[in-house]
Order: C-alpha cells, then structure tokens, then sequence
C-alpha cells in the first residue's frame, strides 16, 4: 500500500482525532496533487459539522442578542431548539460516515 494512499485516507479518518490540524498541515506539507485533492476535500467536509453548529448557536442566541429573551417565540417556543439539535446531530452522523466511507474507499 503506498503512503499516499495512506495519507488520503488518514485525513477522512481525522474527524475522529484532528479533522482541521491534519487535513491542512498535509495539504502544505505534500506535494502530490491526488494527496491534496484529498486533503481538499476532507477539509471542506471536516467543515460542514463546525458550520451547521455555529449557524444553530447563531439562531438560539438570536433572542438574547436581540431583546427578546423570555417572551414567546418561534425558537423557544416553538421547539425550534430541539429541532436544531436533531438537525445538528444528523448532520454530524451523515459526515463522520461519508468519512470513513471515503477513507475506506481510498485504501480499496
């Protein structure tokens, strides 16, 4: 098995461990462009996770930051929360499996 295979696969299997660290230090590092093609794309999926976490703080900060903490609302009362978290968690559990499919499928 080659060390580019190698690599191309750690950095999908980094969202367990290091899933920003890795996929750019490898990208700066390597010089082969299958590598960083890899490195590319497991850094854009190692995002997609921090981003849907951020935009739901966003929305159920949004009464606070704005001066509507305790009234009724959409968010609050609503369930918007709780479908926030389920969404978030969904999101998460779709990319950590597309990882390690996409890691598996490199060492093939």
């Amino acid at each position: 098995m080659s060390t580019n295979k190698v690599l191309s696969a750690l950095r999908y299997f980094s969202v367990f461990f290091a899933p920003f660290i890795l996929p750019i230090v490898v990208y700066f590092v390597v010089e082969d462009l299958e590598v960083k093609h890899h490195a590319k794309r497991s850094l854009v999926s190692h995002l997609i996770p921090a981003i849907t976490i951020l935009l739901f703080i966003a929305l159920a900060a949004s009464p606070v930051l704005f001066g509507h903490w305790g009234e009724e609302s959409l968010l609050f009362g609503g369930g918007l929360v709780w479908l926030g978290f389920l969404v978030a968690g969904a999101v998460n559990l779709v990319v950590v499996i597309w990882n390690v499919i996409k890691g598996i499928q490199v060492l093939k």
